[in-house]
């Protein structure tokens, strides 16, 4: 039932820091920016944003493919990778070392070099923590080599691609795409991923199960078992979920999702809904599922 990702949302202390972190050293553009209207605070059962400043950024490849900041002071001292839900915003990018040499003594921290994938190793993927403590991956797909038609940049750093899930039971995650979202999802297999690892003082060679969502292009949902020791995200009342608070992704038929949070389906004005219905649901590793409708507003 889901047609793409249309837009991360992270919540974070310090706007201004991320506006010029995202702007000016990876080359995104503010497409717009508001404060969080009544509505949209109550739509999601987070009443205490509203009235909160949002930074709306568009990638420069283009694509109706977003970044949301949302100011909110409870966010500071959030980790990724620590703590079940969205955890990471994978971004495509043209060249790594260029990307490499843009992150030098900027607000972002590099924690992985780029290096080949092992299972497709023309795919470079690099990993950073932003100036909220933000995990993003910066990978380049070089043209027809995707294992999963996911194009390749078309800007020197593009949109997001894939969104990953972390949480703590594997069946239960690929159950929750598969049935209630009706998508296809693979079977897990055991896949190295070091920064997990390396954030719980594991070896780097460690594995974890891995499974994905797939969407007929251009997206990913990957969705990786978690090690004990971790644990829901913390989230105050009325408050977003710190650091990637929730992914929007656009169906063609809300009526068809069953699970919606109270209020249900509500259309919403501001960018980027744009006058369409939206609606709000909770994954099993207590992710924040937005879903906005592709048809006509």
């Amino acid at each position: 039932m889901l047609t793409g990702i249309l837009t991360v949302t992270l919540a974070v202390p310090d706007l201004v820091a991320m506006e010029r972190a995202y702007v000016d050293t990876l080359g995104f553009t503010v497409e717009a920016r508001g404060v969080v209207s009544r509505q949209l605070a109550r739509a999601w059962q987070a009443v205490a944003v509203e009235g909160r400043e949002w930074l709306l950024l568009r990638p420069a490849g283009g694509r109706d493919v977003f970044l949301r900041i949302i100011h909110q002071p409870s966010a500071a001292g959030y980790r990724a990778m620590r703590s079940w839900g969205w955890n990471s915003n994978e971004i495509l990018i043209q060249d790594p070392l260029e990307t490499l040499g843009r992150l030098e003594n900027s607000a972002f921290a590099v924690i992985g070099e780029p290096r080949g994938l092992s299972m497709n190793p023309e795919v470079i993927a690099m990993q950073a923590i932003g100036p909220a403590g933000e995990l993003i991956y910066l990978t380049r797909i070089p043209p027809g080599r995707s294992l999963f038609n996911l194009g390749t940049a078309e800007a020197p750093i593009d949109r997001t691609f894939i969104v990953v899930l972390g949480g703590p039971d594997m069946d239960s995650m690929r159950q929750f795409y598969a049935r209630q979202l009706g998508m296809p999802v693979t079977e897990p297999a055991p896949s190295t991923i070091s920064v997990l690892a390396r954030e719980w003082d594991m070896d780097p060679e460690r594995q974890f199960p891995l499974a994905v969502v797939r969407f007929p292009a251009d997206f990913l949902v990957e969705i990786d078992e978690y090690p004990t020791g971790s644990g829901p995200r913390k989230v105050e009342p009325g408050e977003l979920p710190p650091g990637i608070a929730m992914v929007t992704f656009t169906v063609k038929d809300l009526g068809r999702i069953t699970g919606l949070e109270h209020p249900g389906p509500t259309r919403h004005s501001e960018a980027p809904y744009l006058g369409r219905r939206a609606a709000v649901l909770r994954g099993m590793a207590g992710e924040w599922v937005e879903l906005v409708e592709s048809g006509q507003r």
